[in-house]
């Protein structure tokens, strides 16, 4: 089942290490607040994790340099789901017609 992201947090981890193994996290929450996901980011050479749901929770695990494209496509589209099949987590928009503009 999708969820659609009615908000986000950013959270960017200092140090070496980041923390619990991640640089960066954007938490997800739908329109009633609830945490639907947290989307993880790697720097090279960190342990990188396989996305899994906990709780309800999807955890998504990408690389650092992921994280630009992931936070302008929350900042500018409308209607962005996230969902976990198939032993992974996917972050997407609804359907939009060519030439919308922002």
């Amino acid at each position: 089942m999708a969820e659609q992201v009615s908000t986000y947090h950013v959270l960017v981890y200092g140090g070496p290490t980041g923390y619990q193994t991640n640089r960066a996290q954007i938490q997800l929450s739908n329109a009633a607040g609830k945490t639907v996901a947290w989307v993880r980011f790697n720097d090279p050479g960190m342990s990188f994790e396989t996305d899994y749901v906990d709780g309800g929770i999807i955890r998504m695990h990408l690389p650092s340099t992921m994280f630009d494209a992931v936070i302008d496509l929350l900042r500018n589209e409308d209607g962005t789901y996230i969902y976990f099949t198939a032993g992974r987590a996917f972050l997407g928009t609804a359907r939009e017609p060519i030439g919308e503009g922002e």
